[in-house]
């Protein structure tokens, strides 16, 4: 709807750029920035405002405000992943989606926190500070949230993101861009869409290219794509997926552009809910949720049947196995030598990488280094890595049955509850949270199957809940089908920020009404 009024110019790309710019300015509290590249941003729009001038824009996405994970490489502007290993470092060139974007004429803002190398589940373990979840100041969390104390002035807790793509879902939750790019190894897109009531999707390993996404698990890192509906997630997808002569692993076919249409009939749907998802630690307010979303279904005439993937109750365990056997390797060139940080020390060349690696990562990264090269060891190796690759193709299998059942999506819980407060997510080590956050998103990944995240309502906290759906290998288009006839059943309701308030006025209340209706 916003390209729409662009293109009919009831606002101009400049404009655009600049209320969001205003916007990041006003919710600077919530940290979800990194890098904010505004004279870039600027200088973009008016380019783009240029082409409206033409009558020749590039596309759907000319003069949209978007913004990018900081764990992908743009050129010009500082790429940090959080962490004090690279922080100054600029790249000398553009990770591939991000060059898409640009090619398409999107305005990029600027490089969204997150934790350090993307290892987190909270968006906490940055070097730049915790992301603040939006829904913390909204008038819904508020009402629900009267401090122990009842007095007026004390605020209530703020309350955690989720991660590791904490930022760029703050940023789309906050108003501040229209669409985000974050990554997903093990659920960090998903989460943290859940946490923020936004839409996340991560999709199938191969459909966009990973050059220039900053590696943390190769074998199942994807580009994710954050947005305030499902119909954009459709349209960010159709301008990245595709062949990349520069990331092997991308497939070789042409990807064809999709618009979703209305599904009106749900009837030839088969859905499946796989019993394993009623994980330890799930709370009683997201099972209801789960089971209202299966009865959905069934009342509108869908086949909803419950499945098994028996293997899922060892993913996690296989995911972390796996995801520091990665880590160790991938963050071998982190030496000092190239480029980022390299530490004074100059004894020797050992004593250099030692005190740089020390001075460089937190103790998350150096944790998974650690437990990484112990499963690598050659003693190790084959009992831990070799053994956790055979259970991941036995989970991967699990997949493939089920599918082959004749189910077409599956329904499942995203994360075990809504929101955890700041105070309250710290008590417990960031691998220990790992391991819970995880739990429900990780084995997607370790099939490298799309699945999305779609907001479905919100707590007795007043916070946002959100519901998974897992679909077949590059079947993305029936997916966000099924995802957006659900999101259009729930009606989740628009966040209500005073602090949005007071800088909203007209595209911006068109654009809030037109997101969550």
């Amino acid at each position: 709807q916003v390209s729409a009024a662009l293109k009919e110019g009831h606002v101009t790309p400049t404009e655009l750029c600049q209320r969001c710019l205003s916007l990041i300015k006003s919710t600077k509290f919530l940290n979800a920035y990194i890098t904010v590249a505004e004279e870039t941003a600027l200088k973009q729009a008016e380019a783009s405002e240029e082409r409206y001038k033409r009558g020749q824009p590039l596309g759907v996405l000319d003069g949209i405000p978007i913004a990018v994970k900081d764990n992908f490489n743009t050129a010009g502007i500082e790429t940090t992943c959080a962490s004090n290993m690279l922080r100054g470092y600029i790249s000398p060139y553009n990770a591939t989606v991000v060059q898409k974007l640009l090619d398409q004429g999107a305005v990029l803002l600027g490089k969204t926190n997150l934790d350090e190398f993307a290892m987190g589940s909270g968006s906490t373990d940055g070097v730049f500070g915790p992301v603040r979840n939006p829904w913390s100041y909204s008038r819904q969390y508020k009402e629900k949230s009267v401090p122990k104390s009842h007095s007026e002035d004390k605020e209530p807790d703020w309350v955690i993101t989720g991660g590791s793509s904490g930022g760029s879902a703050a940023a789309v939750s906050s108003f501040t861009c229209f669409a985000a790019l974050g990554s997903d190894t093990g659920g960090s897109t998903r989460n943290p869409a859940a946490h923020c009531g936004v839409v996340g999707l991560k999709p199938t390993y191969g459909l966009i290219s990973r050059h220039g996404l900053i590696p943390l698990v190769n074998s199942m890192d994807v580009p994710g794509i954050l947005t305030r509906c499902v119909d954009d997630a459709a349209v960010m997808l159709g301008s990245l997926a595709g062949h990349d002569p520069k990331d092997s692993t991308t497939i070789q076919d042409n990807f064809k552009p999709f618009e979703l249409p209305d599904l009106t009939d749900v009837s030839k749907l088969s859905i499946g809910v796989p019993k394993e998802y009623h994980a330890p630690g799930l709370s009683s307010e997201v099972l209801a949720l789960w089971s209202k979303a299966a009865d959905l279904f069934q009342n509108a005439g869908a086949k909803v049947v419950e499945v098994s993937l028996p293997h899922t109750r060892y993913s996690i365990v296989c995911y972390h196995v796996l995801c520091t056997a990665e880590v160790a390797s991938n963050m071998a060139r982190f030496d000092g030598l190239e480029y980022g940080h390299r530490s004074d020390m100059n004894e020797s060349t050992e004593s250099m990488y030692a005190a740089t690696r020390r001075e460089g990562f937190n103790d998350v990264v150096r944790g998974r280094i650690l437990s990484g090269n112990y499963f690598l060891l050659k003693e190790n190796y084959e009992k831990y890595f070799i053994k956790a690759q055979k259970v991941r193709r036995l989970i991967a299998n699990d997949f493939v049955k089920v599918f082959r059942s004749g189910v077409d999506v599956l329904l499942t819980p995203t994360t075990l509850s809504d929101a955890a407060p700041y105070t309250e997510f710290i008590k417990e080590d960031n691998r220990t949270r790992s391991t819970q956050d995880d739990i429900l998103t990780q084995a997607a990944n370790m099939a490298g199957l799309p699945a999305i995240n779609v907001p479905t309502a919100l707590s007795e906290r007043g916070l946002p809940v959100g519901l998974q759906f897992i679909g077949r290998s590059f079947q993305e288009q029936q997916l966000l089908t099924v995802a957006k006839w659900f999101e259009k059943q729930v009606q989740f309701p628009v966040i209500q920020l005073e602090e949005v308030k007071r800088h909203d006025s007209g595209v911006f209340q068109h654009q809030k009404s037109a997101s969550f209706s």
